[in-house]
């Protein structure tokens, strides 16, 4: 992190505009931090600058992200909190949506991060990708969504390696939250019982503690999950 500038310093958040990010967001606010905003729909946010953009799509994320560390002078993290499903067998799923779930989760994780890359290293800054406990368990009629988070732990921890000591990168591996994202989903993907699911704002929180470590220390990588959590282990 950027000694000149408070913790927990400029940070862009994709998905910003609602759940996880949304809550990220937040969170970050409270601690005194900046936030900035990408998200495919901006129109809910009000308090911090946002941007509109669609993650999969490389080209805009390349302006997008430059325009945004531009207008804060910077960035010290960034969270890439930005993810869509489609659930169903594999041969029932139509192939381009299938594929857009890779184009968001994983290669807009990708696009992100690589554009925000020569901010990070001028700050010495850190990076907390979005995973999931699907992206540890693969289950039934989950392959788009399984493969793509898969693959985010597989290029994440790859890319610690190949930046350590110029930047942190922490893979982030949260169970189901009480958000909005299995609002689309027919009934029988649907979780039955939201009772254990976790508060996106506690695992605001354990991104928050990513991000105040020492200069030198490093969260590789943190599971985070209600107690009854029915995805892992």
């Amino acid at each position: 992190m950027n000694t000149e500038t408070s913790w927990p310093g400029r940070v862009l958040v994709t998905g910003g505009a609602s759940g996880l990010g949304a809550a990220v967001v937040e969170a970050v606010l409270r601690a005194g931090g900046t936030p900035v905003v990408l998200d495919r729909d901006i129109t809910s946010v009000a308090a911090v600058k946002a941007f509109e953009v669609d993650v999969s799509d490389r080209l805009a994320v390349e302006r997008t992200v430059q325009e945004a560390a531009e207008s804060l002078g910077g960035l010290d993290a960034v969270v890439t909190a930005a993810g869509i499903d489609r659930c169903g067998k594999l041969a029932d799923v139509a192939a381009d949506e299938w594929e857009k779930v890779i184009g968001v989760n994983l290669l807009g994780t990708v696009s992100v991060v690589r554009a925000a890359l020569p901010y990070l290293k001028a700050s010495r800054g850190r990076v907390v990708t979005v995973a999931s406990t699907l992206g540890k368990r693969a289950v039934a009629d989950a392959t788009a969504y399984c493969a793509s988070k898969f693959g985010v732990v597989g290029f994440s921890h790859a890319l610690a390696a190949e930046t350590a000591g110029l930047i942190g990168v922490t893979t982030l591996i949260p169970g189901g939250m009480k958000t909005h994202f299995f609002d689309d989903r027919t009934e029988q993907y649907k979780p039955q019982d939201d009772s254990r699911l976790n508060s996106p704002g506690n695992v605001a929180q354990a991104i928050l503690f990513v991000l105040s470590q020492p200069t030198g220390c490093e969260v590789r990588e943190m599971l985070i999950c209600h107690a009854e959590e029915g995805s892992w282990p």
